[in-house]
């Protein structure tokens, strides 16, 4: 082919195509993350996970989509995003004989209702979604309005919806700005649906925006969305509904029952982060931490030296408010093999830091210090630790 026909291509391939580069993608892909981020610790219904990330990539390429020109394609993941959560939803919440027959045939490719009937299914048998239903009416009502306005663009409907429709009497610029403003509300209202049909699996995303519920709860696999995102694409009024369901109700009275952790304490448990200089608080709590949470407080306040305390043969890694001269900021789990069988496990070299290695409970525990540790220093951790273990 020769440059003719390479412009000839060019010509064809962006007629009609109205690209869009005053998105603000950065802001949509960060606010996206608060769904993506929003995964679920619910044993019986762990596949969710996959559908909450396929919902968020979803989102993030009808973005992509939009802004290359494709806008019916945008259009079309922004529909498939609503479904695929909706179809999370039926998974996990259709009566147990029922959810192993549907997901079995989901898995399988073999027959699987459409939305409608799906939505059908819910409102019939569904225990949390029939509650959210009945307590949220608002919310359903719009989301089978944003359907509807969806399927137009998806379906052609009306001659407002083709690429070659852009009227003699206005600018391309006014086109390409208003399908701009009807995708950026089309957006964020299906944002909001998959935001809140993920508080079908359960309401950690809500719950732990709570800190008297964060302090009171376990360490959680789920991030819960920020308040600028339920503002912005959910609305107070309709998380205000949803609180008033079972599935919020049963879970934040349960954990209110629960003792409330100190800060220091839940820097411990939530973020592997000991403050050295709230040693004494955290173990006013000690009862809240599990054994290798203890033990690493206790190495951390033992010795000044101690700037981090790894278990879990390095996977896991207490950090302190102590700073290490080890500039690196990688690991790798040979480097722990390699501390670990050492016939010198005091004061191995690790970078611009130490390594030593001491055994509590049947673990082996490493620490890292920025000077040499004394074996008269080794003993008296040894023996606090013990001491303190046993008290």
């Amino acid at each position: 082919m020769n440059d003719n026909d390479f412009e000839y291509i060019k010509y064809i391939e962006d007629n009609n195509i109205l690209k869009n580069d005053s998105l603000n993608k950065l802001k949509y892909y960060i606010d996206i993350y608060n769904i993506e981020h929003s995964l679920s610790g619910r044993l019986d219904g762990n596949i969710s996970n996959l559908f909450i990330k396929e919902a968020a990539q979803q989102l993030i390429n009808a973005i992509k989509l939009f802004s290359d020109g494709y806008f019916d394609c945008a259009y079309y993941l922004l529909r498939s995003a609503i479904e695929i959560s909706t179809i999370m939803v039926f998974l996990v919440d259709m009566p147990e004989d029922e959810r192993k027959r549907y997901l079995d045939a989901w898995m399988e490719t073999l027959d699987f209702p459409m939305q409608g009937k799906i939505i059908q299914e819910l409102s019939r048998n569904g225990d949390i979604f029939v509650d959210m239903k009945d307590k949220m009416p608002v919310f359903f009502d719009n989301a089978k309005n944003l359907s509807s306005e969806l399927n137009k663009y998806v379906h052609k409907q009306g001659i407002q919806h083709f690429y070659s429709y852009i009227p003699y009497n206005i600018y391309i610029s006014d086109r390409a700005e208003e399908l701009e403003v009807t995708f950026e509300k089309h957006l964020k209202q299906c944002i909001g649906i998959v935001s809140v049909m993920r508080l079908a699996i359960d309401p950690f995303p809500i719950l732990l925006m709570d800190k008297e519920i964060l302090y009171r709860c376990f360490d959680s696999i789920t991030e819960p969305y920020t308040e600028s995102f339920v503002e912005e694409y959910i609305g107070i009024d309709i998380i205000d509904c949803y609180k008033k369901t079972e599935i919020y109700t049963g879970l934040h009275d349960s954990f209110m029952q629960n003792e409330k952790k100190s800060e220091s304490v839940f820097l411990v448990t939530n973020h592997e982060y000991i403050v050295s200089t709230m040693i004494k608080e955290i173990l006013l709590q000690k009862h809240l931490l599990c054994k290798r949470e203890l033990i690493s407080v206790l190495l951390v306040s033992s010795n000044n030296k101690v700037v981090k305390v790894y278990c879990g043969n390095g996977l896991l890694q207490y950090y302190t408010d102590r700073n290490t001269k080890r500039v690196k900021l990688s690991w790798s789990s040979e480097d722990f093999k390699r501390f670990s069988n050492s016939k010198k496990l005091i004061n191995q070299v690790y970078d611009e830091a130490y390594i030593s290695v001491l055994k509590f409970d049947n673990e082996l525990y490493f620490i890292e210090h920025n000077e040499k540790i004394e074996q008269t220093e080794i003993k008296a951790i040894n023996d606090f630790i013990i001491k303190e273990l046993k008290s």
